[in-house]
């Protein structure tokens, strides 16, 4: 509650702080820094001590906003978000055809304020959670986002499979938003991604595929203070199968990464060379 209430300038001053510090002390984090090491092309070694700063002030940024936006005005927090016009020609096109729509991002900038400009300046959507414990912790969760306007399905334990109710939500044109760069489970489809091999969800090709719904990548970064932008790129073709319409995926999440990658939030194992054998373990016993 602090934090909501507190002098902006203050406040955000503190947070940025709080991140650079935790971005340099012992070189920042080390799963970070092997991530962006991809990113660049480089070593984790020679990783630049700067981005992992700012990579780090970003993700304070992300948290600060989270804190803050339930007491916000969302039109004018919506307002400091700048999508520019071919992009959301390209979102309104596929809106248009009546089939709903699938938006596939990754963990970056601010996903929940990307679903602030949707919800205002287009319409609501329909997205899912992961279950958390204890069960007041997810109930809180969910509260949060369906005060910003977002549907919110569990991905376990719900009434029904989330699949089928985001299914349902497409085939009356709506839209659905999903994060989709990380799945380190049975379902995840193998991909390469900065050119080592990992997995991502299916979920967003199998959607399309399934309900004939477009699916198109979307990117928020941050600019300055409150600042920030959304991209929306061209539709992924996804007559090419779940295989190839994942890898797609991929490919654009990873040019928009190389463009932002301070704004990249990834600070868990991604890749297949970084899982710790519980996860290997998994995976293999899964597959």
């Amino acid at each position: 509650a602090g934090v909501r209430h507190a002098p902006d300038g203050l406040a955000r001053a503190a947070f940025d702080r709080i991140g650079g510090y935790a971005g340099r002390r012992h070189g920042g984090p080390e799963q970070l820094r092997r991530n962006l090491a991809r990113v660049v092309g480089t070593t984790r070694e020679q990783v630049p001590d700067d981005l992992v700063a700012d990579a780090m002030r970003s993700y304070a940024r992300y948290w600060y906003e989270a804190f803050r936006l339930p007491a916000q005005d969302l039109a004018e927090t919506a307002a400091t978000v700048d999508v520019p016009a071919p992009d959301r020609a390209r979102l309104d096109a596929a809106l248009s055809r009546g089939k709903g729509v699938i938006l596939s991002l990754p963990h970056t900038g601010n996903w929940d304020m990307a679903g602030v400009w949707l919800v205002q300046n287009r319409a609501s959507f329909a997205t899912v959670a992961e279950r958390l414990r204890p069960e007041s912790l997810f109930n809180r969760f969910v509260e949060y986002r369906e005060s910003l306007g977002f549907e919110i399905f569990p991905l376990s334990g719900g009434e029904q499979p989330p699949f089928g109710q985001l299914a349902a939500r497409l085939r009356e044109g709506k839209i659905v938003c999903l994060l989709g760069e990380r799945d380190l489970a049975r379902h995840g489809v193998p991909v390469t991604f900065f050119g080592e091999k990992t997995r991502m969800p299916a979920g967003s090709a199998r959607l399309a595929i399934e309900t004939g719904a477009a699916l198109l990548p979307v990117h928020h970064w941050f600019t300055d203070a409150p600042g920030s932008m959304i991209g929306c790129g061209e539709e992924i073709d996804v007559s090419v199968g779940v295989e190839a319409a994942t890898q797609a995926l991929a490919d654009a999440f990873a040019a928009n990464i190389a463009a932002h990658p301070a704004d990249w939030h990834m600070l868990q194992p991604l890749w297949e060379s970084d899982w710790t054998d519980r996860q290997r373990a998994r995976i293999v016993g899964d597959a």
